[in-house]
């Protein structure tokens, strides 16, 4: 999860960088097209659920709804990466698993529990101390970021009923397939034609974005999601150090407790969904 979260922040920071003349839609689409060299050695999965008629219509259709919802929350959050400071982009990023956990009890059926609905209230104040409303700007930035949360979370949400259907390799290959599609469009209206240092910059981006992902599945099989999840909140001290080192972004200490707010909630959450998971397992036995 540490690798993770250095993978991450590189991935922002050069986003940060190479956006500033590459329109944000571009610039994802690029790192998608280039990232799917890295899907090569996910074919044969993809290709053997196909002849086996896991990939039926309604399961394509889902695929199709997943790729939209992530187009527009990628689209928006490399927006706000070139608006807002890094480590904002990382503290609201976190906001994602509690809008997930919201969504699974309105659209799954999960029961939220007075302890979960404690932590999430947590977390929304960590977000308020975040963007400080009234007391300072908020600006398209930070709405991009609240969109982006809110889209990835509904993508998660989509792939819960996906991963019992097909592997875990085939849902991220139909993920990063269906969103370049889906970028495609974007792009061309905004088209400005890249620098080869541009060309190689996105490159960088898919390869750490690739292995940020990578890394973070390693971890998530190595030890539970409440001993991994507490880890990450190193990724938002990389991204305020970054941001002051590279790109003269003074540290602001409210974003830091915001963001140590949503992380020990969000990090609540997981423990207690890890502690009900081995009493469901010790039920059914």
């Amino acid at each position: 999860m540490s690798v993770t979260g250095l993978c991450f922040v590189a991935v922002t920071a050069l986003v940060k960088y190479y956006g500033q003349r590459i329109p944000a839609s571009e610039a994802a689409f690029l790192r998608y097209a280039l990232g799917l060299v890295f899907l090569l050695p996910m074919l044969p999965a993809m290709s053997r659920a196909w002849r086996d008629g896991n990939l039926s219509a309604p399961v394509l259709g889902l695929f199709g709804l997943r790729g939209m919802v992530h187009t527009l929350g990628v689209i928006l959050w490399f927006f706000a990466m070139t608006k807002i400071p890094i480590a904002e982009v990382t503290a609201m990023n976190y906001m994602s698993p509690v809008y997930i956990s919201i969504g699974a009890a309105l659209f799954l059926g999960e029961r939220l529990a007075l302890r979960r609905i404690t932590a999430i209230v947590v977390a929304l104040i960590g977000g308020l101390i975040i963007l400080r409303p009234g007391l300072r700007e908020v600006s398209v930035g930070h709405i991009a970021m609240i969109g982006t949360a809110l889209f990835f979370a509904a993508s998660y949400l989509v792939a819960k009923p996906l991963s019992g259907k097909v592997s875990p390799t085939v849902v991220v290959g139909m993920l990063s397939l269906t969103v370049t599609i889906g970028l495609l469009p974007f792009a061309a209206a905004v088209w400005v034609t890249p620098t080869l240092q541009e060309l190689f910059g996105l490159l960088l981006v898919a390869a750490f974005a690739t292995a940020g992902h990578y890394s973070m599945t390693l971890a998530f099989r190595a030890a539970p999601m409440a001993v991994t999840q507490p880890v990450t909140f190193l990724q938002l001290i990389w991204s305020a150090l970054v941001g002051l080192v590279l790109f003269a972004e003074p540290i602001d200490i409210w974003v830091v407790i915001g963001g140590a707010l949503i992380m020990a909630s969000v990090s609540f959450i997981a423990w207690r969904e890890m502690v009900l998971n081995k009493r469901r397992a010790r039920a059914d036995t």
